[in-house]
């Protein structure tokens, strides 16, 4: 039993008691976060908020660039989208669930490819692409950039990125030595599946009552 839990958070003996803290309390928000954007619930962005402010400072602490920033870019996001959610289009509604047109799509590839150029050039600056963790990392950015935006604008699409850069953050985060936050992509993948089944017959209801 011992061995088990040393394979699994025996890195955390070099961590200080804060930084063990602050990545649970971190957790626990983003699972938060996630269980309301399930639900289609505004307090998806201000839990959201909370867990990747505290993000930021924990993985640039641990010269994770790749992670870093897509934590600042949801921080940044997350402020959008709770314009985007709580924005009237009319009197009475405010932003519905719908599926990306053509154009969003090609908005999609753009931030993807985008991501990728940028997340790589900062590798290299800072003389960090060095390791696969590195390709996979610039990879996993840029799914989950694009898995941002299009939950800003409330497109069910964004469940499809969630749940693939979810499933490849599982193995990466432990393999990195983050057992609580590989955790919590476990966990995110269940949710995100749930949320996405969640959302089409939302949408679906939608679509027949039209």
């Amino acid at each position: 039993m011992n061995q088990i839990f040393d394979f699994l958070f025996g890195q955390y003996t070099e961590y200080s008691t804060l930084d063990i803290s602050l990545e649970i309390t971190a957790v626990l928000f983003g699972i938060a976060s996630v269980f309301f954007a399930w639900f289609n619930k505004i307090w998806v962005y201000p839990t959201g908020l909370v867990s990747t402010s505290i993000y930021v400072y924990l993985l640039l602490k641990w010269s994770l660039l790749g992670d870093m920033m897509i934590n600042a870019y949801y921080f940044i996001m997350s402020i959008y989208g709770w314009y985007i959610w709580t924005r009237k289009i009319d009197e009475t509604h405010t932003t519905p669930i719908s599926r990306t047109s053509s154009k969003e799509k090609i908005i999609e590839i753009i931030i993807f490819i985008a991501t990728l150029i940028f997340v790589y050039i900062v590798y290299k600056t800072f003389d960090k692409w060095n390791d696969w963790t590195a390709y996979v990392d610039t990879l996993t950015t840029a799914i989950f950039f694009v898995g941002m935006w299009l939950m800003a604008k409330r497109k069910i699409e964004n469940w499809i990125f969630w749940i693939i850069g979810d499933v490849i953050s599982i193995p990466l985060y432990f393999y990195k030595g983050f057992t609580f936050t590989s955790f919590q992509y476990l966990i995110f993948t269940i949710m995100a599946i749930q949320g996405y089944l969640a959302w089409k017959k939302s949408l679906d209801k939608t679509l027949v009552t039209v």
